[in-house]
């Protein structure tokens, strides 16, 4: 019998530091962990937290305003979600191994099982989702 999903959100304002960020994804799946009971690899919680990391500097960088921070637990996965108030949508630069910089989304994509970002009336919407054990057969983007 599958169980509802288990989440968190947080609200950060413009100048809220992505550190908080990256805590608040550990230490929920730490609770997933141990309150819950669900296996979750130490390499997704690694993971999870370079993609909070990424999403929310993207967010904190090229949005005004606050951003919504949202993670879901389920069905062996984590969506990891971050809604801002600017309706550009990102990009995507050709891969270029020359270039310093604007790599984040292209690590993003390499690591999570599925990616996708949303325009919202008042912003953007953008969910990457992670396995949450070790997956042999890799990320599937």
């Amino acid at each position: 019998m599958p169980t509802a999903p288990l989440s968190v959100s947080r609200l950060f304002e413009a100048g809220q530091g992505i550190a908080t960020a990256r805590h608040l994804a550990r230490d929920f799946l730490a609770d997933v962990r141990s309150v819950h009971g669900l296996p979750v690899s130490p390499s997704a919680v690694n993971t999870a937290e370079l993609v909070v990391s990424e999403l929310v500097t993207n967010a904190r960088k090229y949005a005004p305003g606050p951003y919504l921070l949202t993670l879901v637990v389920g069905d062996g996965t984590i969506d990891i979600t971050v809604q801002d108030g600017n309706t550009d949508l990102p990009a995507l630069s050709a891969q270029d191994p020359s270039r310093i910089g604007q790599h984040g989304l292209e690590v993003v994509k390499a690591v999570c099982r599925n990616f996708q970002v949303h325009r919202e009336p008042a912003g953007k919407r953008i969910t990457a989702t992670l396995g949450l054990s070790d997956d042999p057969a890799g990320p599937r983007a």
